[in-house]
């Protein structure tokens, strides 16, 4: 599977600090098993859409990006995100948000396939990004061979 990690952060991008969840993602996506670029650095609004549709031509499987979920004003990335959908998954964005404490129900973080790449937003910190991805890596695998045309895992008697 192709991942591409994306940081959004308007201050990480014009180099106010650091990155700290972008690795986290990067190398949280190679240990459920995808070639990972990036993480990709970009601040959040229109740059938001302009990485997801690059990503989406260039046949990536999957983009998970950390940050600009929340209700802050400058938090653009869901509505950046929902532009490009072809449909949502909103099992995942939920469950994402069940499994965070409590301030995760206030990410607005959504999921969902465009063309054939899967697209999921998580919160911007590592812990967000861990808890995000201990809800996303156990499917991520299966998830990119549906959105593929796979068939459905069928259990040892054949259900």
């Amino acid at each position: 599977m192709r991942a591409l990690a994306v940081t959004i952060s308007s201050r990480a991008a014009a180099g106010v600090y650091e990155d700290r969840s972008g690795p986290v993602l990067a190398e949280l996506l190679r240990e459920y098993g995808c070639a990972v670029d990036g993480p990709r650095i970009v601040p959040d609004g229109p740059a938001v859409l302009a990485v997801l549709k690059e990503a989406v031509e260039a046949g990536y499987d999957v983009v998970v990006t950390s940050g600009g979920t929340g209700i802050n004003p400058t938090d653009q990335t869901p509505e950046m995100t929902r532009e490009i959908l072809d449909k949502e998954i909103p099992g995942i964005s939920d469950a994402i948000r069940r499994t965070g404490p409590a301030t995760s129900i206030l990410s607005r973080g959504l999921a969902g396939v465009a063309a054939k790449t899967l697209i999921v937003n998580l919160p911007g910190s590592t812990g967000g990004v861990r808890d995000g991805m201990g809800v996303l890596g156990p499917v991520l695998a299966h998830a990119v061979s549906q959105i593929g045309g796979g068939d459905h895992r069928r259990d040892s008697d054949g259900a």
